[in-house]
């Protein structure tokens, strides 16, 4: 229960963030939205009671967390990662994220 709520609080952050009108506030409206799919992922492997992943010599296969949806949560923290990197190098090489010409375009219309 916890971890749906969890989720459900992560999400609707995210989506508030990410209807925002700035581009930092959109960028962590997504890293929210990806720490939810973590969450949810990793939820969805049920690791109450379950040892790690790893299948040694002469260990049974019993009881053990499923790798693969590990696999998809370290893939889907790749992909937030990237996301997030690739969203603030917008923000920063851009000029005013409000919409409102940047000092330099009123000079250069000022001068025609």
């Amino acid at each position: 229960m916890s971890a749906v709520v969890l989720v459900t609080v992560l999400v609707a952050g995210g989506v508030y963030l990410v209807l925002q009108r700035g581009l930092v506030r959109a960028t962590l409206g997504f890293v929210l939205i990806g720490h939810a799919a973590n969450v949810m992922i990793l939820a969805a492997g049920g690791q109450d009671g379950r040892e790690p992943a790893y299948v040694g010599e002469g260990r049974s296969s019993a009881g053990l967390s499923d790798p693969l949806l590990q696999a998809f949560a370290l893939t889907a923290i790749v992909i937030t990662f990237a996301l997030t990197v690739y969203l603030l190098a917008l923000a920063g090489h851009g000029g005013d994220d409000d919409g409102a010409p940047s000092d330099v375009e009123e000079e250069a219309a000022d001068e025609h």
